[in-house]
């Protein structure tokens, strides 16, 4: 394997009878240059040049016919600065293979090569404390509830009482868009008016991650747009539903004006939850490192929803490393 390969760990269940090796091959090929027959425009091209090679397998310790397989992609296989097209490569068709039971991608080791061709996070730790001044603590927030069913004004309304309470920030849940009862607009509207008031009776900064996920980017931006507009410091964004294309133009703009941007993970359990199949958070959580967002729900360590300790924790790292080192 060289530097600038990316590199992936597949958990691979072969169907019975399917030699591991066979299995690994596979997923190589079919992530890469490789389809189920051989085609005279192979002799094109140097497929030795550019086809995903499975270098290394090993069998996953306590579980029966499983095993580990790594994969290394030559780098001009992907799109400079898509995570889209990177997914797209690895696990875009695979996961269908009929010689595989099941199919988890545990890992990447994403190149430094192709970390610097992302913007990465709009502005990152630092930044964000700076321009709330709170240093040297945790940031506090809550999420508005009832979700759904309140009016704008209402919702506002609770927004003041939460922020004046004391919290840094109120949150719009994930599927707070735009729905009949409440029009994104008047939410922005009524929400930054909670923030103005509560900022001017505590002298602190406070803010309201006010959700800019919409059925079209050019919504998603108009409503971004509009939250600059109202001077409040952060938006949010659902980045799997809305997609890491949508995800990046919204990074991009956000860099460009000084917002903050939150992300939401709705939609994570489909892809990672099973431990057989799907991949894993940490690949999602990598993702949108470059893709960009300041902060992500990482899942707890104790609550209602699923998370283990230590995974858990290895991923907060990796994501508040000030640069991704070797490895990583």
């Amino acid at each position: 394997t060289k530097d600038t390969d990316i590199l992936a760990a597949f958990r691979v269940t072969p169907q019975p009878g399917v030699p591991p090796e066979e299995a690994g091959a596979a997923v190589a090929a079919e992530s890469s240059t490789g389809t189920w027959t051989t085609v005279w425009t192979d002799g094109l091209t140097s497929l030795d040049r550019y086809k995903g090679r499975c270098y290394h397998i090993e069998p996953v310790p306590g579980e029966a016919d499983q095993y580990i397989c790594y994969v290394a992609y030559p780098l001009d296989l992907f799109e400079e600065g898509s995570v889209t097209n990177m997914f797209t490569s690895i696990v875009g068709n695979v996961f269908g293979f009929k010689a595989l039971r099941a199919l988890r991608l545990e890992d990447l080791r994403i190149p430094v090569a192709y970390v610097k061709t992302f913007q990465g996070p709009p502005h990152g730790i630092q930044v964000e404390r700076d321009k709330l001044n709170k240093y040297g603590r945790p940031l506090l927030g809550c999420t508005i509830k009832p979700k759904l069913g309140l009016s704008a004004k209402n919702y506002g309304r609770a927004c003041y009482e939460c922020l004046r309470g004391g919290l840094d920030f109120t949150k719009d849940d994930e599927n707070v868009n735009s729905q009949p009862f409440m029009r994104w607009r008047d939410r922005f509207l009524f929400c930054a008016e909670a923030i103005y008031k509560s900022q001017a009776e505590t002298g602190e900064i406070k803010g309201h991650y006010l959700n800019a996920t919409a059925g079209t980017c050019e919504e998603m931006m108009k409503r971004a747009i509009f939250a600059r507009e109202l001077g409040v410091p952060i938006v949010m964004h659902d980045y799997l539903t809305g997609g890491f294309t949508a995800n990046t133009s919204l990074a991009h703009y956000c860099r460009d004006n000084g917002l903050l941007l939150h992300i939401h993970r709705a939609m994570h359990a489909v892809i990672d939850r099973q431990k057989n199949h799907g991949i894993h958070f940490r690949v999602l959580a990598k993702a949108l490192r470059m893709s960009g967002g300041d902060h992500i729900h990482s899942g707890t360590v104790v609550g209602k929803l699923e998370g283990e300790r230590e995974i858990t924790l290895g991923f907060v790292d990796l994501l508040r490393d000030d640069f991704i080192e070797k490895d990583r």
